[in-house]
């Protein structure tokens, strides 16, 4: 499912010519935006300190943390195709909390704060996240991964409700 040109429409399971097709249509623009900002989070030509293995690691664990099980496995499949191993690969591990490696440890804290409770992240959370060795281009990047993860998980679920009324 990795290599979809549209993951939101697979994922969701949208048949051409299905009535939902025909609204996604009068979202095209749209829909290619999401699915461009899809591959430039996940897997931009330039990752920057966080890499594919990373990024797809992270954007599996709140999948995990949203129980979206087809996104779970689409970042999955991204993980595998990004080679990871070690404790990268144990990111999209909800169990894991980084372990003695406080980079990792900063992400994934960064990570589930802003997934489960986003109004709760202060500026000590980034500085925690500069502590750990975070530049500010790279806290941007991962602010910008679990927004835009989140945000699709979102119109995946909006598609998918609309589909059952359809």
């Amino acid at each position: 499912m990795a290599d979809n040109k549209d993951v939101i429409a697979a994922i969701v399971g949208i048949e051409p010519g299905s009535a939902l097709a025909e609204v996604v249509v009068g979202r095209a623009d749209i829909m290619a935006l999401t699915q461009q900002t899809h591959d430039g989070a996940l897997t931009p030509v330039e990752p920057g300190g966080l890499s594919h293995a990373e990024r797809a690691a992270l954007a599996c664990r709140i999948a995990k943390i949203n129980d979206d099980k087809d996104f779970e496995e689409h970042f999955e499949a991204l993980l595998d195709k990004a080679g990871a191993s070690g404790a990268t690969a144990r990111i999209a591990d909800i169990w894991f909390d980084g372990g003695s490696d406080a980079r990792i440890k900063a992400l994934i804290r960064h990570v589930d704060l802003v997934a489960h409770a986003p109004k709760d992240a202060t500026r000590r959370d980034i500085e925690l996240l500069q502590e750990a060795g975070l530049t500010d281009a790279d806290i941007v990047r991962l602010s910008e991964l679990v927004a835009f993860v989140s945000y699709q998980i979102r119109v995946a679920a909006g598609l998918r409700l609309m589909r059952g009324l359809a």
